[in-house]
């Protein structure tokens, strides 16, 4: 049974990171910027996109070799998906780019969710 719920886990988190690269795909200015699309003259974009990455991978890691469970994947997903939100709505306000006040507080709630993994896997150990 156990195996059976971290595969189903696997494809929730993979299903919610298609989803999620599906809608960052979304370009909606003529330059090509847009909510989520990585733009190599942003690099504020591109650093939160990198950490945002970074932290799906964790997540699936823990779910692979048990670290994490159903619950605690689930709130990180949560928390992970509003950050995401959070990124397209401030870039929609300014073309595709971010302020750099607003890259300090989404790499702030992302410090947040990073160590709620590292503290959800070691609970787990």
């Amino acid at each position: 049974m156990n195996k059976f719920t971290n595969s189903l886990l696997v494809l929730a988190v993979g299903g919610l990171m298609f989803a999620g690269s599906a809608s960052a795909q979304t370009a909606t200015s003529t330059s090509g910027a847009g909510p989520g699309v990585v733009d190599p003259g942003h690099p504020r974009v591109n650093e939160v996109n990198a950490r945002e990455g970074n932290q799906q991978q964790r997540i699936a890691n823990g779910i692979q070799n048990g670290t994490l469970n159903a619950k605690q994947t689930s709130n990180l997903e949560k928390r992970e998906n509003s950050l995401q939100n959070k990124e397209q709505a401030d870039m929609a306000k300014n073309g595709g780019h971010l302020t750099k006040g607003e890259q300090a507080n989404l790499n702030k709630r992302e410090n947040h969710i990073s160590r709620s993994i590292a503290r959800d896997k070691a609970s787990n150990k």
